[in-house]
Formats: structure tokens, sequence, C-alpha cells
């Protein structure tokens, strides 16, 4: 059976929408042997891709080539996950240290980061009293 990756890759719930699969084929995100593939690409049972979804890099065997969503429970009859140790490895790293792949200069800081960079920009011993005492007047 055969049926087309980006149709696949929303049945198997690598994607939430068709359009999502298809553009992520259209930009390169998702390779067969290594080549970049166009969403009309035929794939069939046994094939391997390889879909990136920053920061990490997920590899799937085909199972079985299908054309319509199936429940979730019916993913692993569709689909065998091999993706390699080391690429959970990096998503949990990148989940501890707490950077979200945002570029430098795009956007304001979260309020989390604005309240680190008080707390770093104002350190404890600046922090007067305003009270004046009555006896230095």
């Amino acid at each position: 059976m055969e049926a087309r990756i980006d149709k696949w890759l929303w049945a198997a719930r690598i994607f939430k929408t068709r359009s999502i699969a298809a553009d992520a084929c259209k930009n390169g995100r998702v390779t067969l042997k290594g080549e970049r593939i166009k969403p009309s690409r035929i794939i069939k049972e046994g094939d391997v891709i390889e879909v990136r979804k920053p920061p990490i890099t997920y590899t799937f065997r085909i199972l079985k080539a299908i054309e319509n969503r199936v429940g979730a429970k019916l993913v692993p009859e569709i689909l065998e996950n091999i993706t390699p140790p080391e690429q959970y490895q990096l998503l949990e790293m990148n989940r501890i240290s707490g950077f979200i792949d945002r570029a430098r200069g795009t956007g304001r800081p979260t309020k989390k980061e604005r309240r680190q960079l008080d707390d770093f920009t104002t350190p404890a011993f600046f922090d007067f009293d305003d009270d004046i005492d009555e006896d230095d007047e």
C-alpha cells in the first residue's frame, strides 16, 4: 500500500493538520533517506523518514501507509518510533536549561525573564531605607 507523505504525517498524528505537514515538507523538515521530499511524495511500508521539529529530529519507520486519520491508540500499528536516545537527551537538556530557542533581540522578555533581570540588576546592598533618622536633623 502507498500514500502521500503529507497525508500520512497527518493521519499518523505527527502533525495536527495536513497543511502543517505539507508546510514541513516544503520547508525541508521532512526527509526520506537523507533527501528533502515534497508533500506529494509517495511513501510505502518499510520507509524510514526523519521529521525535524526543533530542537530534535524524530525518526520513524512506516509500518502501514494510510491516508485516513486514526485514533491515538492505533498509532503504534502505523509507525515505529526509532528516534535515537541522544535526541531525547537533547530535548531534556533544552527543557532543563529553560532557554526556549528565541533569537537574540526578538520580542520582549517574558515575565519570568524580567523578574530575573530585575533581581540581577538590583543587588541587596543598594537597598537603603527611605526613613531618615530624626536625630540627624
